[in-house]
């Protein structure tokens, strides 16, 4: 059946297979009901407001570094850094359903992606050790408590900063800038979002996509879900017909199954953030610097080269830092 060729594919994609799978046609008529993943829910009401987001702060500007990085292993007393130092490891919110930002690797086992990546960078700079990281999986609605909660010390997870989220957590510069498009059936001829009227269209909980579809003109309905791969399920068995997210997470998906599409040009930009909690503002001044020093030694380019290739298109310059000091 398409699911059950779907993980094929992934497999596939994982491991450099390179191959493709033959289309077969998909039978959606069956009057079987079929199971969905659990958690799905259907319209929330819109979350930033019925009259667009909230753009009453520069959300994208952050706090500039507070001078060049310390050695590893060696941060100021007292410091955020110093304290995740001493602990011995980075406690991270992580995915481990959305290839190719943050997935588990299925013949590995092992948490991947080009957000990972990011925390490799960090873990590099505090310890001298890119692998001291202990990895939480966590959802798109959990982002925000679990740091408020104070039960990781950064969140790395396709989180796109605006201002309502600004006044909770702290936020890193812009690391990636992604945005809005849906992803059909191949045989699809939906053309973009405003194709989708009447149509059910999925999207994860507490993510700003959600929030963006409740807006869009051709009013779709709404399914949520708590990870973006049960909304591929949900394709996958007929019960939605497109799911609207991200670009990069809709090429992840496309990549997993060979029956989709992307379509259409972007409606809504999503501009991706580290998060830590908001008091621990030295750290984000750290992370930062970390990030200023990996998009001027190439590392930034190469991660977007190993993860996304040219999936989006050509490969992009680094996103350029923006502070409030």
């Amino acid at each position: 059946m398409r699911a059950a060729v779907a993980v094929t594919a992934l497999a596939m994609v994982l491991a450099g297979c390179g191959s493709a799978v033959p289309a077969q046609p998909v039978d959606s008529s069956s009057s079987v009901t079929m199971p969905e993943p659990p958690g799905v829910a259907g319209s929330p009401a819109p979350t930033t407001g019925a009259n667009g987001p909230d753009t009453t702060c520069d959300a994208t500007a952050s706090l500039r570094p507070s001078g060049p990085l310390p050695p590893p292993g060696q941060m100021p007393d007292g410091s955020t850094m110093a304290r995740i130092v001493q602990r011995g490891r980075l406690i991270a919110g992580v995915d481990q359903n959305t290839f190719p930002m943050g997935f588990r690797d299925p013949i590995t086992g092992q948490v991947e992606g080009f957000d990972v990546d990011m925390l490799h960078a960090v873990s590099d700079a505090l310890f001298g050790d890119p692998d001291r990281i202990q990895f939480k999986a966590i959802t798109s609605a959990d982002r925000i408590p679990v740091l408020q909660q104070g039960q990781v010390d950064i969140v790395a997870r396709t989180f796109t900063i605006d201002c309502a989220r600004a006044a909770q957590v702290g936020f890193s510069s812009v690391y990636f800038s992604a945005g809005q498009r849906v992803l059909v059936d191949a045989n699809s001829t939906v053309q973009d979002i405003g194709g989708m009227a009447g149509k059910k269209v999925c999207a994860t909980k507490g993510s700003t996509s959600l929030d963006a579809l409740t807006k869009v003109a051709s009013k779709p309905q709404l399914v949520s879900v708590d990870n973006w791969t049960d909304c591929l399920v949900l394709m996958q068995q007929g019960q939605v017909d497109a799911t609207s997210t991200d670009d990069t997470i809709l090429a992840g998906l496309a990549a997993q199954d060979p029956y989709t599409k992307v379509v259409g040009p972007r409606f809504a930009d999503e501009p991706y953030g580290l998060a830590v909690p908001k008091t621990d503002t030295d750290f984000v001044r750290f992370i930062n610097a970390v990030l200023e020093k990996i998009r001027a030694d190439g590392t930034w380019t190469n991660d977007y080269k190993h993860w996304l290739g040219d999936r989006l298109g050509p490969v992009p310059a680094p996103p350029t830092p923006r502070y409030l000091d």
